[in-house]
């Protein structure tokens, strides 16, 4: 076996995405953000000011503005809607706190879903969101699932904000982590959880360093095999 799937589940601002990038470019794989995507999802539909029972249309404005990836000059992860950089904008906190809703509607899920198991079609790939083990790459070789206390991931998610230059209080952070752990576990569509023969593993305390060093050697037992 010269690759493999690697698929990383978590909550908010539980470190996977950091984790990802750094275990896909260490090895070589595709690095596919999925959380990106049904970030610029929501923005088309807050842009647009379309609701739930607009899905037809949401899934419309999808098709003319399809989602893509780049890569800056150092080497950083760009997201497009058509030629437009969304990179920064999917990030706001209007997005962040209304992903939920989105990412919790059937079709919206349906086609992204198909977009991502297509890119996972081309070999190694380290994919990571909230149901990839589950529902996206339910026959992924490695399954992870990454989980931290909210006080942790508020501070994380605190920091990256800082850094970017968005405003943002931390005890509303904690909340919204929260609120937001209760919807993705509760939605009747593809819920949070650990697959069952997903790894869980307990970030709280535990460096960048230290989760990629655990993943990495769950992923060389199984390609040593």
């Amino acid at each position: 076996m010269n690759s493999i799937q690697i698929a990383i589940d978590g909550p908010a601002s539980s470190g996977k995405s950091t984790v990802a990038k750094i275990i896909a470019k260490n090895f070589g794989y595709t690095y596919l953000d999925t959380g990106a995507m049904y970030r610029a999802v929501t923005l088309l539909a807050l842009e647009n000011k379309l609701t739930a029972d607009k899905v037809d249309d949401i899934l419309a404005l999808l098709a003319q503005h399809p989602i893509s990836f780049g890569r800056s000059e150092d080497g950083q992860q760009l997201v497009f809607l058509g030629q437009r950089d969304v990179s920064l904008a999917i990030r706001d906190n209007d997005v962040t706190n209304n992903v939920s809703w989105v990412a919790a509607l059937a079709p919206i899920r349906e086609r992204l879903v198909e977009l991502q198991q297509e890119i996972a079609q081309a070999g190694g790939i380290v994919m990571d969101g909230r149901d990839i083990g589950t529902v996206v790459l339910p026959q992924a070789e490695l399954k992870i699932f990454l989980i931290a206390s909210v006080e942790e991931r508020a501070l994380r998610r605190f920091k990256e904000n800082k850094a970017r230059g968005i405003e943002t209080d931390l005890e509303t952070l904690k909340e919204e982590i929260a609120a937001r752990d209760l919807k993705d576990s509760t939605r009747a569509v593809s819920p949070l959880k650990a697959a069952e023969d997903a790894i869980t593993f307990d970030t709280t305390g535990v460096s960048i360093e230290g989760v990629v060093q655990f993943i990495s050697e769950k992923a060389k037992e199984i390609l040593d095999k």
